[in-house]
């Protein structure tokens, strides 16, 4: 029980470990991106709302803007627009690896066609499409809550982590079962022979995991590290949109440390 306890804390460990890439930036209201209107909401209220690229309404009131301001309006916009999406993108596939480390595990340990396993992965679908349906409601559709972007597998992972660990602890009689049959398949060797046979083949089931999912790893913190550094820059604008248009001089969306 122990060591098979220690495995999946170890590949769950590993994902987390991998993908925790740090960013200190926050965004302190939600951002809700629909194909006509870019809205940010403080407190269930719509604190501004951009129609298309630069028509600005601050609290229900349009703001008259002259080119210079809509240049920069606009600007700001794409790159909210640009990056919501990312952000979304990157979270799901942080926690859709983190799901594939402990299915490869209980596959492993029960077998890939066996019932446990099914249950498994048919839990795991269900909640990687509700994730999904929640953040990204369609191609051009994101909604993304305030959030604090020090580790972006983070970010929408925590509501899941109950769910996963209620999985696995209703689970553990069957994954107990398997194991057990495991270890006593070789009649010849003694009980000890057999259990550090299986502390082995679980030994090596880790590192296998961990060659598997390396690159798919470094690939998403290569690309946190690119949205962190455009959420800089998106900073930027946003500082000068406070300079140059009065009505957003309270405003701040992205927050940096």
């Amino acid at each position: 029980m122990a060591f098979i306890a220690r495995s999946l804390l170890v590949s769950c460990l590993f994902i987390s470990a991998a993908n925790a890439q740090q960013c200190d930036i926050n965004f302190n209201y939600g951002v809700i991106i629909d194909p006509a209107h870019l809205r940010i909401v403080n407190q269930g209220q719509t604190y501004v709302q951009i129609n298309g690229q630069h028509q600005l309404f601050v609290y229900g009131r349009e703001v008259a803007l002259n080119q210079a301001q809509k240049s920069q309006l606009s600007e700001y916009t794409r790159g909210i627009r640009s990056q919501v999406p990312a952000i979304v993108s990157i979270a799901i596939e942080g926690v859709e690896l983190g799901l594939k480390a402990v299915n490869k595990v209980i596959s492993s340990l029960t077998g890939e066609n066996s019932a446990t396993h099914q249950q498994f992965q048919e839990k795991f679908d269900e909640m990687k499409s509700r994730l999904r349906t929640r953040f990204n409601h369609s191609d051009e559709s994101y909604y993304i809550a305030p959030q604090d972007f020090d580790d972006f597998d983070e970010i929408f992972a925590g509501e899941f982590k109950k769910e996963i660990e209620t999985i696995v602890t209703n689970s553990v009689g069957n994954i107990l079962v398997a194991v057990g049959e495991a270890i006593t398949h070789k009649e010849k060797q003694s009980t000890e022979q057999r259990v550090e046979t299986f502390d082995q083949r679980i030994e090596s089931m880790g590192n296998d995991i961990k060659i598997d999912i390396s690159n798919q790893a470094n690939t998403l913190e290569n690309k946190a590290a690119i949205i962190c550094a455009s959420l800089l820059k998106l900073d930027q604008i946003e500082n000068k949109l406070q300079l140059e248009i009065p009505a957003l001089a309270e405003f701040n969306l992205i927050i940096t440390h």
